[in-house]
């Protein structure tokens, strides 16, 4: 199976990511007492809200990613990270009512009754900074955190036929429907982050919200017949939990150059 290009994209941020933490050196502090400087990846979740014009697309949805981060001493970030998000919420199904039968059933390339099944796909690539505030917490590497990120997002319609092939939406020309969708994205997230003096508990959760300016990338709209190259504004307000490790050698809490 193909790859798509932003999974290549990945790789790449994760390579670098490895090369660069092996040359990392660790002051010998205790993350219990000090601010300290460690790189971290991490795993996320969370239920999305759309807004804009995605709201007129799709309905509420999930995301989950992965993230590589630095924490500087001064309790600076900067990292990237990649989500995936997905629903079975799909409000914009009209390109189908040309297709269907009086009695609204779609027929297959046996004349039989089929079923076509939609769902939302979607990739988020972000390069991120932010900050940490200790003002709470087990530590000073702890507290209120806010974050902006910068980058490339894409979505579409994707379309299956699980019954068997249908011939007017298959292979090719299932990418006149599937309103394929990319630009440029901000996020802006605020919440809390965790390091546990221990290392054994680090989390953090809060609030996000995405604005995405992107374009139909497809020649036509098999359905209308004309090209959509309107520009739009689509938005995500969500709750993101994640689960983060971070990268130091402790030996009774303290973390030692190599």
């Amino acid at each position: 199976m193909r790859r798509p290009k932003s999974f290549h994209v990945l790789l790449v941020f994760v390579y670098i990511f490895l090369v660069a933490f092996q040359k990392t050196a660790f002051s010998q502090k205790s993350i219990k007492d000090t601010i300290i400087t460690f790189p971290m990846i991490g795993v996320s979740a969370a239920y999305q809200f759309p807004g804009g014009n995605l709201s007129e697309r799709f309905g509420n949805d999930i995301s989950v990613g992965l993230v590589f981060q630095w924490k500087f001493k001064n309790n600076w970030l900067a990292g990237f990270d990649g989500t995936f998000f997905f629903s079975d919420n799909v409000k914009e199904k009209y390109f189908l009512d040309q297709y269907k039968t009086a009695d609204g059933n779609i027929i297959d390339g046996n004349g039989d009754y089929s079923i076509v099944s939609l769902s939302e796909r979607g990739v988020k690539l972000e390069l991120k900074g932010g900050k940490i505030f200790p003002v709470i917490g087990p530590n000073r590497n702890s507290g209120l955190m806010t974050t902006l990120g910068i980058g490339y997002i894409q979505h579409k319609i994707l379309i299956e036929t699980p019954q068997g092939p249908i011939p007017y939406i298959e292979d090719e020309y299932r990418k006149g429907f599937d309103r394929l969708t990319n630009g440029f994205c901000l996020t802006e997230f605020m919440g809390y982050i965790h390091f546990g003096n221990k290392r054994l508990v680090n989390y953090y959760a809060g609030l996000e919200f995405t604005q995405a300016f992107t374009k139909n990338k497809r020649e036509l709209n098999f359905d209308s017949g004309i090209k959509d190259d309107k520009q739009r504004t689509d938005l995500f307000f969500g709750i993101r939990i994640g689960w983060v490790f971070p990268l130091y050698r402790r030996n009774a809490d303290k973390i030692y150059v190599n």
